[in-house]
């Protein structure tokens, strides 16, 4: 794959940044103003190596992956990614859950409203990384570790792009400390208006997360958002998750991680409108009721809040028009973000979330068209 000279893609990043911090407030055709940076992101930022295979293909069974997970690359799995570069024909994008969401997010608003923290390393990667996410039109803030290389994910699509294995070395992404966040990152926060962290970043600086709730909590008109991101999330990093839930104002994930975190806190349920029901019942910081959004493939939504669950259908897409689910739930959580920051209702958000997630269905790894097109209904 070709990439920018290291020396141009520098200097393009620094002129595109110049352009996009010259954009203080833009009214859109709603009415609503949004001023630079009310969105916030945090995670692991990772560059994803995204590859289709064909039913012949022994990648996942040699790897010993699963078609449809998530999980952190051990020491078995480390070979993967040069067999991939080698191999396979690969499409390189900006990666990493939360990177994803804020990339589809901004490309909804379609202008300077985006801030994202995380950190990567001093190398030809993390330069990639830098100009994929600044060329979006989002401020990477990112924390630069000289030691370490910056994380990668292999993105293996399977099943005609209906089932996607992750396997995340997240290396430099692991190193984030919270002294950038003191530093760096506190004037992000301060002009957040929605703060929205992955679960995945639990891996990382479960500190930095509660900082960031605390501070949600006690300036009214922000929100927090989560994610749960994968069941052993839920499995395995269920206290410094459990830590952060009281503060979450809006939690997502899907069917399998709900499941997970159910059978974790043993709620005793699979069903999915009661284990949203008691997601949202769980003890809460603050006067603002907490609010569950459970995806499930191409299944209704549930959402729950205050006792009371609805469903929010899900638009059919033809088999065909699948391409890569990879980043699906990631570009659902970016349209949502981007109608909450629009001030919509449940619905709107709702329906632009579907709009991203089948924008991003159609084609391999989370690449965007130039512009959006999306319109709110009124």
């Amino acid at each position: 794959k070709r990439h920018f000279p290291l020396i141009f893609a520098r200097v393009y990043q620094e002129t595109l940044q110049l352009v996009i911090m010259a954009a203080v407030e833009v009214p859109k055709d709603d009415g609503v103003v949004i001023p630079d940076g009310v969105l916030l992101g945090m995670g692991n930022p990772l560059l994803d190596l995204t590859v289709n295979i064909g039913p012949e293909s022994d990648l996942l069974t040699k790897y010993g992956l699963e078609a449809n997970n998530a999980i952190l690359a051990e020491e078995k799995h480390l070979p993967i990614y040069k067999e991939l570069m080698e191999k396979h024909e690969v499409v390189y994008t900006a990666g990493g859950a939360t990177q994803n969401s804020i990339r589809v997010a901004q490309w909804m608003l379609g202008y300077p409203a985006t801030h994202y923290i995380g950190c990567i390393g001093k190398d030809e990667y993390g330069t990639i990384l830098n100009e994929r996410a600044t060329s979006s039109g989002v401020k990477a803030v990112y924390q630069i570790d000289e030691a370490t290389p910056t994380g990668t994910c292999a993105v293996i699509v399977s099943d005609n792009g209906g089932a996607r294995s992750l396997v995340a070395n997240i290396s430099a992404a692991n190193n984030y400390k919270i002294d950038h966040f003191h530093n760096e990152g506190k004037q992000c926060l301060e002009e957040a208006k929605v703060v929205y962290i992955s679960g995945f970043f639990l891996t990382v600086s479960p500190e930095t997360i509660l900082e960031v709730g605390k501070h949600v909590l006690a300036n009214e008109e922000k929100t927090f958002a989560i994610n749960l991101a994968a069941p052993f999330i839920c499995q395995f990093f269920k206290d410094p998750l459990m830590a952060t839930m009281p503060y979450a104002d809006i939690v997502f994930g899907n069917i399998e991680e709900f499941r997970a975190l159910s059978k974790a806190l043993e709620l005793g349920t699979e069903k999915a409108d009661e284990i949203a029901l008691k997601v949202a019942a769980l003890p809460k910081e603050g006067k603002r009721p907490r609010t569950v959004i459970l995806t499930h493939d191409e299944h209704p939504v549930h959402v729950a809040t205050e006792g009371k669950v609805i469903t929010l259908e899900t638009p059919v897409i033809p088999k065909e028009e699948i391409v890569d689910t990879n980043a699906a739930g990631d570009a659902y959580v970016g349209g949502f973000l981007a109608a909450l920051l629009h001030k919509r209702p449940m619905e709107d958000c709702h329906r632009a979330a579907c709009f991203a997630a089948k924008i991003i269905i159609g084609q391999s790894g989370c690449l965007l068209p130039d512009r959006s097109n999306y319109t709110y209904t009124f």
